[in-house]
């Protein structure tokens, strides 16, 4: 499985950016898939994951009502919608795969097996 994360930029606080992620490689349709960022000197911490059918979401409290996960299982692409962007947003942004029949938390780094490489969300003020 391989994961191409892009969309990201600089943009003011206010601003929207919509993160992309394409999947190659295994059965995309039938994986969890969620977007984590990692801000400097911070660790990687969750921000929204999707299920397979994209029925279910899920936020960290900081994002909601802000930012929106989505999938579209025939272009093996899942996306992040960010809206009123704020400084403390800016971080590097991962997709990444949960692990196939995990019984982790969604919310956990650990849960999740295959990333993409990052890409720079920078908010100014």
């Amino acid at each position: 499985v391989q994961l191409q994360a892009s969309g990201g930029g600089s943009v003011q606080a206010g601003g929207s950016l919509r993160l992309s992620c394409a999947a190659s490689g295994g059965t995309f349709s039938s994986y969890v898939m969620g977007w984590f960022r990692q801000a400097p000197g911070k660790e990687r911490e969750f921000v929204a994951a999707i299920n397979w059918s994209g029925s279910s979401t899920y936020y960290v409290d900081s994002v909601k009502g802000r930012f929106t996960i989505s999938r579209d299982n025939a272009k093996n692409t899942v996306y992040l919608q960010m809206n009123s962007l704020k400084p403390e947003d800016t971080a590097v942004y991962y997709c990444a795969r949960r692990t196939p029949y995990s019984s982790g938390s969604y919310y956990s780094v650990g849960s999740y097996d295959y990333w993409g490489q990052g890409t720079l969300v920078t908010v100014s003020s």
